[in-house]
């Protein structure tokens, strides 16, 4: 504080400020005004310091003011984006006052108040989507130009007469197409929920909303496809080979696991069998250990060679699909803890090898 006396020094804690304005377009943030104050107090001092604040005018408390500590000047911003259509015009009582207190018996206040109009300029502002992401349920290999969804993209610009228009934005699969004008969108290819542009059972797509403003506005919305699945995989064996000595003992050759690109009901249980070809169950036996897993079974030895084993796998969906596939059977000779496997082409598990090997065991047996 100086040393005049108390009668000169009654104007130094009187604030100076007056009407002011300011332009600023919606959506955007930051500083909008810069407010002017007159101290006649010893500078960067507490009584010379100014403090202010917004006391009305601003009941969403979308406008910030603070002090800039080189000139004392308050700079008052924008803090939340403001929208034109909601208000074009905000008008603000700024006060302002020391940090230090009023010495004792001055006769004018402690603050003075100024007022400040913020126009809000009108910009064109993109189509929003809602709901953004839109979410629908629909079944995996549905017709082509099956309906899945419409979308909904609205213009903020309400005080303006503007169109929208759609178009895909990203579509990785290449499955979707949409109405310009309507956003209604439909399937162009077969939805597939086992494609590995699908997580967690879920398509993503992403679209454009282009209005008709000057210069054009855009927006993007999503549309997430909970697919539900339909049995259109059949099941495949896991491990399709398998060795085994030809004069082992145990005939037991190898347990098979089976899986299915499909989800329950349409996988496991597995129903896992010889195939179709006569005499196979001479030979050969299968026998169930869980819903995905079966057993093959030796029913007596074979001589050295690589077979080829027919087997029909079929899952649990409503119609049932089948797999006609075939595990790869190695019979090899077994020395010294080291087993010695053909390494030619495999003789397939047919009606004639099984016969040839059925005669040979029964010449064995009565010579």
């Amino acid at each position: 504080m100086n040393n005049q006396t108390k009668g000169e020094v009654k104007f130094s804690y009187y604030y100076q400020l007056g009407q002011f304005e300011a332009d600023v377009y919606e959506g955007s943030t930051g500083v909008v005004v810069n407010l002017t104050v007159d101290d006649r107090d010893d500078p960067d001092t507490g009584a010379w310091r100014a403090i202010y604040s917004i006391i009305n005018g601003d009941p969403t408390r979308s406008f910030e003011i603070e002090t800039n500590p080189d000139n004392n000047e308050g700079m008052l911003s924008v803090a939340k984006p403001l929208d034109y259509e909601a208000a074009a015009l905000h008008t603000l009582l700024i006060k302002v006052e020391n940090e230090d207190a009023l010495v004792p018996d001055v006769g004018y206040g402690p603050s003075s108040t100024a007022t400040v109009h913020v126009t809000v300029l009108d910009i064109n502002e993109g189509p929003v989507f809602f709901p953004d992401p839109l979410i629908v349920t629909r079944m995996e290999n549905i017709p082509l130009g099956s309906f899945v969804a419409s979308l909904n993209a609205t213009d903020p610009d309400i005080l303006q007469i503007q169109s929208v228009r759609y178009a895909v934005l990203r579509d990785s699969a290449g499955w979707l197409s949409v109405n310009p004008v309507t956003g209604t969108v439909n399937t162009s290819a077969s939805l597939d929920r086992e494609s590995p542009e699908v997580r967690d059972n879920k398509y993503t797509a992403v679209f454009i909303a282009t209005d008709n403003g000057s210069p054009p506005a855009t927006g993007t919305g999503s549309l997430v496809i909970h697919l539900e699945d339909y049995n259109d995989n059949a099941p495949y064996v896991v491990s399709s080979e398998a060795k085994v000595c030809e004069d082992a003992h145990e005939r037991n050759v190898a347990i098979v696991g089976v899986r299915d690109k499909d989800l329950p009901p349409n996988a496991a249980p597995f129903n896992i069998e010889l195939g179709k070809q006569l005499g196979l169950d001479k030979t050969w036996k299968v026998t169930k250990v869980n819903s995905t897993h079966s057993q093959i079974m030796l029913l007596h030895s074979l001589k050295k060679a690589n077979y080829q084993l027919p087997l029909l796998i079929t899952d649990s969906g409503v119609p049932p699909l089948s797999n006609n596939t075939e595990v790869k059977i190695q019979v090899c000779v077994c020395q010294k803890n080291k087993m010695h496997c053909s390494s030619g082409q495999s003789r397939r598990a047919s009606l004639l090898v099984l016969l040839a090997t059925l005669l040979l065991a029964l010449l064995c047996k009565y010579h």
